[in-house]
């Protein structure tokens, strides 16, 4: 970190925060809270959206090419403010997502809608790295753990927030306002970084590696495409599917390949020579894995076995996230007070483990106590790791690689979310659908014929029979779900025994040599 971006850095001597980092930190959670925020919305306004336009064909490409242009760019944002200054960088993603949300509010019809949310995940894609980066710029590991809570706040607030203010905006002001209303936020949220936010510009000699990102995106792209086609679009042995793996493979094996020969490698291979930047990754993959995968399918366990109102779907997570908030700030200040974190991700992998295998114990008589303290313990266990992911990952790395850390350790977790969704997902339906033909015949088969997850609507319409045949089905895919949950969580734990606990930056009190208490400009690293 050179001195103009420390002059802005939190002291570390127990002096008050400078009033321009605390802006600086809103405009950032601002930021965030738009990335995570816009698909909850959206998915509540979808509906009304097919309703208007048309195209329901199409619908599931409205929310694939934002998760597609999202995690393909998510890894050359990284890279860009790492070579030429990240403030520029992220005023450049906001600007990309606020001009893809006020086209995605314009659009006439499916295919605009569809575009215009590309351009609007390409924006997406540097939010969520840039804040990261620049946090990791701003605020040296050991004092970066009180800002955790602000992190899993906004989070959970997005998460809880979302399903119910994307329906309050699409009854009282119309759909199209799901998009416009990014557009008063991110204004708030570029006017602060522009202002206030300091930080040394760049200038790289060497350009930007095409061909690396054009293997990459390839690469990625055919994976997302797997997981959300596979079992639903096409069969997973179908000619498609097979088709993209081994597009996928040659793309990836290609980078691979590419990036040792790169002058200026998109991810430099180097930082995985870090033994805890691997582990991390890996622990972001499944945390990714678990998360997504636990957010989808307890909601719908809730509303068809326990009768809940999918109007509230969003409160239903709130033991799980409520949890995670808290936990998350505990993790942060003692991190910030002792220096020590290895703890965490164990501890956090075994509650992990422990509230999925609860979950997966769940049946058509668990009452929706006893599943909320299931939630509540699988909560305590993602406050563990969701962000002491980053902070170790950040911590192994070079300043000038602190931009492709953070992006890597996000896509990681991104591509973890999508084989959650499809492997846990197959699973779901796979176990349904057998359920059904079990307990109701040539009646249930027909039932989840077109879809294993039936909405509120069409679960009434059921007669009694179908109804509680549909509701043990859903239990009983919910249990292998989870069930894969709580073994892939092993992973993560045996990964978290292999972390090596190296010391923060700006560790203690102390000040450093030049007596100003601004954090030291040289990273602790370690390798394999």
């Amino acid at each position: 970190m050179t001195d103009s971006a420390a002059a802005g850095a939190v002291p570390t001597d127990g002096t008050k925060q400078p009033r321009r980092v605390r802006v600086v930190l809103l405009a950032l959670m601002i930021a965030m809270m738009l990335a995570m925020l816009d698909n909850m919305i959206i998915g509540t306004a979808m509906p009304t959206i097919v309703g208007e336009l048309g195209g329901l064909e199409h619908l599931s490409w409205v929310v694939t090419a934002y998760t597609l242009a999202t995690a393909a760019s998510t890894p050359v944002w990284g890279k860009i403010g790492d070579m030429y200054g990240r403030k520029g960088s992220f005023i450049a993603s906001i600007v990309i997502f606020l001009v893809g949300s006020a086209l995605s509010g314009m659009a006439q019809d499916m295919g605009q809608l569809i575009a215009f949310r590309a351009v609007q995940g390409l924006g997406a894609g540097g939010l969520m790295v840039g804040v990261m980066a620049i946090i990791g710029d701003l605020i040296p590991p050991r004092e970066r753990g009180k800002y955790q809570g602000m992190m899993a706040a906004v989070m959970a607030l997005a998460m809880i927030g979302g399903p119910l203010v994307g329906g309050t905006i699409t009854d009282n002001w119309g759909w199209r306002w799901a998009f416009y209303i990014n557009l008063p936020l991110g204004v708030i949220a570029l006017a602060a970084i522009g202002v206030v936010l300091h930080l040394p510009k760049k200038r790289s000699q060497a350009g930007i590696d095409y061909l690396g990102v054009a293997l990459l995106t390839v690469g990625i792209t055919a994976i997302v495409l797997v997981t959300t086609w596979g079992g639903t679009e096409y069969a997973w042995t179908s000619t498609r599917i097979m088709e993209l793996i081994a597009l996928g493979v040659a793309s990836l094996v290609g980078f691979v390949f590419w990036q040792t020969r790169a002058a200026e490698p998109v991810v430099p291979l180097h930082i995985f020579r870090s033994r805890n930047f691997t582990l991390m990754s890996l622990i972001g993959f499944i945390v990714g894995f678990v998360m997504f995968g636990a957010t989808l399918f307890l909601p719908l366990y809730q509303q068809s076995v326990q009768g809940a109102s999918a109007t509230n779907s969003g409160l239903l997570l709130l033991p799980m996230l409520g949890a995670m908030l808290v936990t998350s700030m505990v993790a942060g200040r003692v991190t910030t007070n002792t220096g020590r974190y290895k703890i965490f991700p164990v501890a956090g992998s075994a509650l992990l483990i422990v509230g999925l295998y609860l979950l997966s114990t769940m049946d058509t008589g668990t009452s929706r106590l006893t599943s909320g303290v299931f939630m509540a313990v699988v909560g305590l266990g993602m406050g563990c790791l969701m962000q002491i992911t980053m902070l170790v990952a950040q911590n192994s790395v070079e300043p000038k690689d602190m931009g492709v850390a953070s992006s890597t350790t996000t896509l990681f977790r991104t591509l973890g979310s999508s084989f959650g969704v499809a492997v846990m997902g197959a699973l779901f339906n796979h176990r349904v659908q057998d359920v059904m033909a079990e307990r109701a015949g040539a009646l249930g088969s027909k039932v989840t014929e077109q879809s294993a997850q039936l909405d509120a609507a069409s679960l009434a319409k059921l007669p009694e029979a179908a109804r509680e045949a549909y509701q043990h089905a859903v239990s009983s895919g919910t249990h292998g779900a989870f069930l894969l949950g709580a073994v892939v969580a092993v992973l993560s734990l045996a990964a978290a025994v292999f972390v090596k606990e190296v010391p923060l930056k700006g560790a203690g009190p102390a000040k450093d040599d030049a007596g100003d208490g601004a954090p030291a400009a040289v990273t602790v690293t370690e390798t394999v």
